[in-house]
């Protein structure tokens, strides 16, 4: 049989066939325009992932026999708006997950509502990029808008939706909604009450594994597919990549050097730290997780590089970097602010260390060590949770540097594992589109079966013991300079 993956990212759909062997038939993306009406505003239109959606799966499947296409599933990008009328129609553009037209919203749930309370209701505190605070900002900006709500959806939901006619959310994807009480696995009364909206206009809740209905007869006929094909209800980005790279069950760990930065550890209990920071999120497992999330990671080395000393020979700088462990150049990573752990919006970058003996190399390795602290910091309060993490998987574009893993082993004091295939939320959504359909007993057996580990980098107790010492340096650097990023941010 033939499973679909949709991987649904903010400026493409990626969408990936795989066998019931795992293996990968076919790849295809299609992009689709994002808009920013304002500074800070960032917006797209449902019509137009659903456009390229429905374009994409026609060119995946035009090649295979159509009658194996046994499920499609989802990753998507978390926390967009979708909003539907009675007729079905999309009352306005969707605001998404990178907008940050909601900090007033955010500072009235945080400080008026109470973090303390927010963290009762959901397991979380309030961020800009949340679902809860775009509800309000739609109550108190675009009233008109508000009255017309009849559904409210995330981003992969709505093509789920549309593809099934089920309104429908996952548990993963709905826990980044700051609406959804993520230890019980149902929709807050309060955090509902509190945004001025009804159950009703909530969809329904499945596990990530479970079919939400069938393929829709008239979206079956233009796409060639039987209707009996199942619609699995999928998860957010992040726990469909972390299903694809087989950070599932207790106790497991994924790392990605993306843009974006994101430590990601699997747990079969439920479990928050007491300053909100990381996220408590459930997981396409059936489980739970945490996430730390660092906003600037290979995007650091990117401006360094690219912008900064004017290179695109990545490799080339960091064959100069022969010390590691005995840098005396740290660097702040917060290029776009900081979520994990410090959800200060207003942090900066910084080198501070510099001597007249700093060279070029100093510099490099410095933002490369940076990210690998900042990382660790969240790995600490993973740990401080009683979690014992010994090893972890890496991904994305930054885990193709050997110095970087390096890195991230020694300083983290994990060994790291290179999986064969990384394709990200795409190979997960099909993984759980084959879980719905009894090809695998579980997420947990698909992952076992699937993922394979071709590499592992082990850390070494020198090397170690050399980043112990400077991790200790490094994490009093930004409460030390801490009150003066306000006043120059």
């Amino acid at each position: 049989m033939l499973y679909i993956g949709v991987d649904l990212g903010t400026s493409a759909v990626k969408l990936l066939l795989m066998n019931e062997k795992g293996g990968i038939e076919k790849i295809v993306s299609r992009e689709y325009p994002i808009y920013f009406p304002q500074a800070g505003w960032s917006q797209q239109n449902p019509e137009d992932w659903y456009r390229e959606t429905i374009a994409g799966i026609k060119e995946l499947v035009s090649e295979c026999d159509k009658s194996q296409v046994a499920g499609i599933s989802f990753g998507g990008q978390m926390h967009g708006l979708v909003i539907l009328d009675k007729e079905d129609n999309v009352i306005r553009p969707a605001i998404l997950w990178n907008d940050g037209r909601t900090y007033k919203e955010c500072d009235y749930l945080n400080n008026v509502i109470g973090k303390d309370k927010l963290s009762e209701y959901t397991a979380n505190i309030s961020f800009t990029g949340f679902t809860a605070p775009k509800v309000l900002w739609i109550k108190n900006n675009e009233p008109e808008n508000f009255a017309k709500i009849e559904k409210i959806m995330l981003p992969k939901d709505y093509i789920a939706y549309m593809l099934s006619g089920v309104h429908c959310t996952d548990v993963s994807d709905a826990s980044g909604m700051l609406l959804f009480d993520v230890k019980n696995k149902c929709w807050s009364k309060e955090m509902l009450d509190i945004c001025g909206i009804k159950e009703s206009q909530m969809a329904k809740i499945f596990e990530s594994y479970e079919t939400v209905g069938t393929l829709k007869a008239d979206v079956a006929a233009e796409l060639g597919l039987s209707t009996s094909v199942k619609i699995v209800a999928g998860a957010g980005d992040n726990a469909a990549a972390a299903v694809g790279t087989g950070t599932v069950g207790d106790g497991n760990c994924n790392i990605s050097l993306g843009t974006s930065g994101t430590i990601f550890i699997s747990s079969k209990k439920f479990g928050v730290d007491a300053n909100n920071a990381l996220h408590a999120f459930a997981h396409a497992d059936g489980a739970y997780h945490l996430m730390g999330c660092m906003l600037s990671a290979a995007s650091c080395n990117k401006w360094w590089m690219d912008d900064i000393i004017g290179t695109d020979a990545y490799a080339e700088e960091q064959k100069k970097i022969t010390k590691l462990g005995e840098n005396h150049v740290y660097f702040l990573p917060y290029l776009m602010g900081e979520r994990s752990p410090h959800n200060d919006p207003n942090a900066r970058g910084c080198f501070i260390g510099m001597t007249m003996d700093t060279s070029r190399a100093d510099m490099t390795q410095a933002v490369l060590e940076g990210v690998a602290f900042a990382l660790r910091d969240s790995l600490e309060v993973a740990r401080s949770l009683g979690i014992k993490i010994e090893r972890t998987k890496i991904c994305g574009g930054g885990a193709k540097s050997p110095l970087w893993k390096k890195m991230i082993a020694n300083i983290m004091n994990l060994k790291v594992d290179v999986i064969a295939s990384e394709e990200g939320p795409a190979y997960g959504g099909a993984m759980l589109a084959a879980v719905a359909n009894g090809e695998f007993a579980s997420v947990e057996d698909a992952a076992a079966k699937l993922v394979k580990v071709i590499d592992t980098v082990e850390p070494t107790p020198e090397l170690v013991a050399k980043y112990e010492e400077r991790y200790q340096k490094f994490k009093k650097i930004y409460p030390a300079v801490k009150a003066l990023f306000p006043e120059i941010a």
